[in-house]
Order: C-alpha cells, then sequence, then structure tokens
C-alpha cells in the first residue's frame, strides 16, 4: 500500500506543473486572440450589440473595399468548414505567412507584416487556445481580390524571440505583432503598404455603417495634451479626452480586459514615437 501511495504522489509531482504549464499556455492563448489580438474583431459575426459569442470566430464578416471584397474565415475547430483539421504547423504558418495548408495565400486586411512578428512562444499559446474554441459550422464564401496579390509576404519564418524585457520594447510589440495597432494608425503608401516613416500618424479612413472614422495621431504630436488616464479610457472604453465617443472599427469591447501592464507598456511606447 504505501509503494502505491508513493508512486500516486510521484505521478501527481510530475502532472502538476505540466497542467500547469498548459494551463498557463491557454490563458495566454486566450489573452492574446481575445483580448489583445482582438481576432473576433474581423472573425466573429457582429449583431447590433456588438460580437455574436455564439458564433464567436466562426467567421463570414464582408469588408469591401474597392481592390478587394474579402470574406474572414472560420477559424473555429469545425473539421468542415473550419481550421480542425489543419496541424499546428498549417495553422502558425497561415497565421504569420498567409499562406493556406493548400499552398494558396491569404489576402488582406489580414495584418502579415505584423504577424510575421508574433514569437513562437505567442504562436503556439493562440494556436492551443484555437484548438479549445467550440466548434461552429459556418461555410463562409470566398474572399475575391481585384488586385494582384503577392508571391509571398516575404521569406519563412523561422523563429521569432520574444520582445527586450523593457517597457518600450513590450509596447512596441503589442502596438505591433499581438494588437497590430500600428496597421490601422499608420498612413498608407500608393502602394497599399503602411509609410513606416510615419509610423503612428493616423489620417486612414474606415467607411462602415457608423459613418467614417478617421485613425487617430498616436505620436507625441497627436497625444501631447493627453494624460496617460486619457489614452487608457479612449484606448479601454472609445471615449476621448472631449468626451466624444470613438467609433469602430476600434476594438473597445475586447481592449477593455488588457492588463495593466500592457496598458502601461503601450502607453510607454507611443510616448517614445518620433512626433509627426
Amino acid at each position: 500500500m504505501r509503494i502505491l501511495l508513493c508512486a500516486a504522489v510521484a505521478a501527481l509531482c510530475v502532472s502538476a506543473p505540466a497542467y500547469a504549464q498548459d494551463a498557463a499556455l491557454l490563458e495566454r492563448g486566450r489573452y492574446l486572440v481575445e483580448v489583445t489580438g482582438a481576432c473576433g474583431n474581423c472573425h466573429t459575426p457582429m449583431g447590433p450589440n456588438g460580437p455574436d459569442m455564439s458564433r464567436n470566430l466562426a467567421g463570414g464578416s464582408v469588408f469591401d473595399e474597392q481592390p478587394f471584397r474579402a470574406v474572414s474565415a472560420n477559424i473555429t475547430p469545425d473539421p468542415e468548414t473550419g481550421i480542425g483539421r489543419w496541424t499546428d504547423a498549417q495553422i502558425m504558418r497561415a497565421i504569420r505567412e498567409g499562406i493556406r495548408p493548400d499552398g494558396s495565400l491569404i489576402g488582406p486586411p489580414m495584418p502579415f507584416g505584423m504577424y510575421r512578428g508574433l514569437s513562437d512562444g505567442d504562436l503556439q499559446a493562440m494556436v492551443a487556445y484555437l484548438r479549445t474554441v467550440p466548434p461552429v459550422r459556418n461555410a463562409v464564401e470566398k474572399s475575391v481580390y481585384r488586385m494582384p496579390l503577392p508571391p509571398a509576404y516575404g521569406p519563412p519564418v523561422v523563429s521569432v524571440p520574444p520582445p527586450a524585457d523593457n517597457a518600450v520594447a513590450r509596447g512596441a510589440y503589442l502596438a505591433g505583432p499581438t494588437a497590430h495597432c500600428m496597421e490601422c494608425h499608420t498612413p498608407m503608401l500608393p502602394t497599399g503598404q503602411n509609410d513606416m516613416s510615419r509610423l503612428g500618424a493616423g489620417g486612414m479612413q474606415f467607411n462602415g455603417p457608423w459613418g467614417i472614422s478617421v485613425a487617430a495621431n498616436l505620436t507625441p504630436n497627436g497625444l501631447r495634451e493627453w494624460s496617460d488616464a486619457e489614452i487608457e479610457r479612449a484606448v479601454r472604453t472609445g471615449v476621448s479626452r472631449n468626451g466624444r465617443q470613438l467609433n469602430p472599427p476600434m476594438a473597445f469591447w475586447a481592449y477593455r480586459s488588457m492588463s495593466a501592464q500592457d496598458m502601461s507598456d503601450l502607453i510607454a511606447y507611443l510616448r517614445s514615437l518620433p512626433p509627426h
């Protein structure tokens, strides 16, 4: 009996750290997908009061712009209409490099230029979490691109480390690869690429049922009179410093759950940007 008891205790000692690691991985993945990444802003069908969480990440949202009519993919684990039959490596490649298992290229508005910088650990966490999402059977139509897509968005991504352990570096990683703030808040060149010489300068327009939204200038020129608390309130609630309610496509419903540390890092990064 004593031998059996010792064996049981030993088994618990071995499995507990593994379980804790899995739980931490899934929680990190949930946070990246549902909060900072706000993947549901595109991949969850929207109702009159926001995302329809009964169809979380089931795709079907339409983005009809002049050069394309993009339809968001079903990224639930449904084997027929989602990513249930994709391997982990195939999902990672699709997120980072925009390449489906059949070799075809995924088009905009997925911000692959940003996602290429996702760290290996965060990408694994996202995939692990996506495996746990309830599968939703939802066949979506194919996207139509009235412009040529590139052969690839860059060379294959081999490995990406986590950001350096300081506030500005962590904030840059948050505003780039994870939450891709800079994608919408950086002006576009005629080629359709972000003008990185004016990083965060704002000005892009977004048409929708709400009318026209114009991306704010997030550099010190745009935020000079804003306090840190006012920036945080705008990100979390969509309320500007003058009390005006900001419009979509900002995912305020997701960003309200951003951690205090991430918010502090994000603000530190925005304060560090060259003024434009």
